[in-house]
């Protein structure tokens, strides 16, 4: 279903002139920069040479994807974590004091974070008793409040769980503005991604991250798979160098490892299997939530009360009981972890 996603962006962004950065400008090879102002000598404070600004559009990573993906490069941008690309998602499309997003509950905070900074209206339609998306509820915010961005996040954050793919779909044919599905956790059920039906909807943007499976947090590396158009414009808006070439640098080297990545991943989905026993059979835990992720979201008696207690013993786990009564989250350690949270708990 084709949509026209230039006519939804801001005036000012489709008459955005693009800065064209030093590097930008070069094609090809050469021997001697001059070019930028760098400092051509020397690194301090180490001996890599970090003296020349990264490639702005991280082309050997998009390259990299876009073989895994079977996707072109163009369908792909690269963020500061998949934050930026969020940010970046409201700039493009959304008028400041003017226009409205729609999310979930309980959901991933960044999404009204980042509307809230944007002087964004949020629209809120709760999840089901069962953290499945409302569909006839989202359909009425729609019609009666015209959002410019639909956030469907798929397994959701911080329930865990996978969203039903006839529910998504049901919301892509029906939504004309832009739905972003932020699939951070899909690598812990790789077959349910939205990518396929990015050919058919040109007002999608899937967000990825390497921060999970991947194993990259601190890198701080998120992505955005979207039609050529959609990109481009992330690229125009996005600074110039916003990704450090030692962050390219590692991840194109992991993506040549996607055997350890599998093999972490499945790791990670055995040790969810004991830690979802040890909950499930706790006297204190009222009810373990499916799990389609590496972390595990359950509701407890006491809930904040069991949250200190585990931190004055030096475990953290994630209070969620403003978003969901006496809700906790823990995400899947090493086994050497969660034997200490089980026995902790």
């Amino acid at each position: 279903m084709k949509t026209d996603v230039r006519s939804l962006m801001r005036a000012n962004i489709q008459k955005l002139t693009p800065y064209a950065s030093a590097r930008s400008e070069f094609t090809g090879k050469a021997d001697i920069f001059l070019d930028a102002n760098e400092n051509s000598f020397a690194s301090v404070g180490t001996d890599t040479d970090y003296t020349r600004y990264p490639d702005p559009l991280q082309k050997a990573i998009k390259q990299k994807l876009a073989q895994i993906e079977q996707l072109s490069p163009e369908q792909i941008f690269l963020g500061n974590g998949s934050d930026e690309g969020i940010d970046l998602l409201l700039r493009i499309f959304c008028e400041p004091g003017k226009d409205k997003v729609l999310t979930m509950p309980p959901t991933y905070g960044m999404y009204k974070v980042s509307a809230d900074i944007n002087d964004l209206e949020v629209v809120s339609v709760p999840l089901k008793a069962d953290f499945s998306i409302d569909v006839p509820n989202v359909l009425k915010a729609i019609e009666a409040f015209s959002p410019k961005v639909l956030f469907i996040c798929s397994p959701n954050n911080p329930t865990g769980n996978l969203q039903n793919r006839e529910d998504v779909l049901a919301l892509l044919k029906a939504f004309k503005g832009i739905v972003a599905i932020d699939e951070a956790y899909i690598d812990f059920c790789a077959e349910h991604s939205f990518l396929s039906e990015l050919p058919h909807f040109n007002n999608l943007v899937i967000f990825r991250t390497f921060s999970k499976a991947w194993g990259l947090a601190a890198l701080r590396l998120g992505i955005a798979y979207a039609s050529p158009e959609i990109i481009s414009a992330f690229n125009g808006v996005k600074p110039p160098y916003n990704i450090n070439a030692h962050t390219q640098i590692i991840a194109a080297q992991a993506l040549e490892d996607i055997g350890k990545k599998t093999k972490l991943v499945q790791e990670i989905l055995d040790a969810k299997k004991d830690l979802l026993a040890a909950l499930s059979s706790h006297p204190a835990v009222e009810e373990v939530f499916r799990s389609d992720t590496n972390f595990i979201f359950f509701k407890m008696k006491d809930a904040t009360k069991v949250y200190q207690k585990l931190l004055n013993e030096g475990i953290i786990i994630r209070n969620q009981t403003k978003v969901y009564p006496e809700g906790l989250r823990i995400t899947v350690g090493t086994p050497a972890e969660n034997e200490a949270f089980i026995k902790a708990l």
